[in-house]
């Protein structure tokens, strides 16, 4: 007679249950779309103007290097920003992050020293907020960008009572 269930037929350990991944809002990314194209709009500006005044007309064509790069960022930023997740799960928070080369990072909640919520004068102007974790070890000192403010005081306050309550074994 076997032992176990649907999900776990040798009966042993349970089976390993994928984290439920949460991704950055879409706020994130329209601010950094719309930083990308000031920028680059006042690059090309710096650029053309004075070339085109100053040189010749056609040197002011060197101000489409900037647009270009408005366009090539474009694509590149929102790559980057489907790329960031976060998830929690019962003894840890994953987040993993990046394009070309991937990075998880795994932050156990006992470890945890300081929650932050961080918000600049842009990601208010947007109604953004981002959560700090620092930990013992500087190398595994995490960020979540680009949250909903409500959703970043949530975690952590979520992260700080179950930091509190890890750690409180150690």
């Amino acid at each position: 007679m076997e032992t176990g269930s649907p999900g776990n037929p040798g009966g042993g350990e349970p089976a390993a249950v994928a984290p439920e991944w949460s991704g950055l809002p879409a706020g994130l990314l329209r601010m950094r779309r719309l930083l990308l194209v000031v920028w680059m709009g006042l690059a090309a500006v710096a650029v053309g103007l004075p070339l085109g005044l100053l040189v010749a007309p056609a040197w002011a064509a060197f101000a489409l290097l900037p647009l270009a790069g408005i366009g090539w960022g474009w694509v590149l930023l929102g790559r980057n920003w489907r790329s960031w997740r976060y998830a929690e799960r019962a003894d840890d928070l994953l987040i993993s992050r990046g394009v070309l080369w991937r990075e998880e990072t795994v932050v156990p909640y006992g470890r945890m020293q300081l929650v932050e919520v961080t918000s600049g004068p842009v990601e208010r102007f947007f109604g953004l907020a981002g959560v700090q974790l620092h930990t013992a070890a500087a190398a595994t000192d995490a960020a979540i960008p680009g949250l909903d403010p409500a959703e970043a005081e949530r975690l952590r306050d979520r992260l700080t009572a179950l930091g509190e309550a890890r750690s409180a074994g150690l």
